[in-house]
């Protein structure tokens, strides 16, 4: 069983999950109108992952016998500079969730929710990944500094992404 507070803290990481798959949609459409059609893929992976993640969390809620509360999703933004500043805002916003990951795992740790601790570990996990990825586009990005026909050919390699739901144990 979950504690209320542990109860409150997942479902708010449900919202920010959502926020998130929505953040990774409006960039993606904002790449499509700039003719980035692979960043555009690859950040609809994104979106996807943000769903599977938030619905991962969802099923945790119910299995521990807590109750899911589903909150407002504030707005996105909507337009960036060009590529690379999409990326910088991918890793700020990456980074933040680590941090959010970070405070869960805190939060089960003092609650002495071990069942919490194994639950979270993936995230924790999965959010190192998360930045790693990120930060290697972002460095190429800057190598030929988001244009040119090296930009064409970081956009064709992101194009080549596919979504495998992570979350589903093998």
């Amino acid at each position: 069983m979950l504690t209320k507070r542990m109860e409150l803290e997942l479902n708010k990481q449900i919202n920010a999950e959502y926020w998130s798959a929505y953040f990774y949609l409006s960039m993606s459409a904002y790449l499509e109108s700039i003719g980035l059609a692979g960043a555009a893929n690859w950040m609809r992976i994104q979106y996807q992952e943000e769903i599977s993640h938030a619905l991962k969390f969802f099923d945790y809620i119910v299995e521990r016998g807590g109750k899911v509360e589903l909150m407002p999703i504030s707005e996105v933004p909507k337009k960036w500079n060009d590529i690379i500043n999409i990326f910088e805002e991918t890793l700020k916003h990456e980074q933040i969730v680590t941090g959010l990951i970070n405070k869960l795992m805190d939060i089960a740790i003092e609650e002495k929710d071990h069942a919490a601790k194994s639950f979270l570990q993936w995230y924790v996990d999965e959010q190192v990944e998360e930045e790693s990825g990120v930060q290697t586009i972002l460095d190429q990005l800057k190598m030929v500094e988001g244009k040119g026909n090296g930009l064409f050919m970081i956009d064709k390699d992101l194009k080549q992404r596919v979504f495998v739901d992570s979350t589903i144990q093998k």
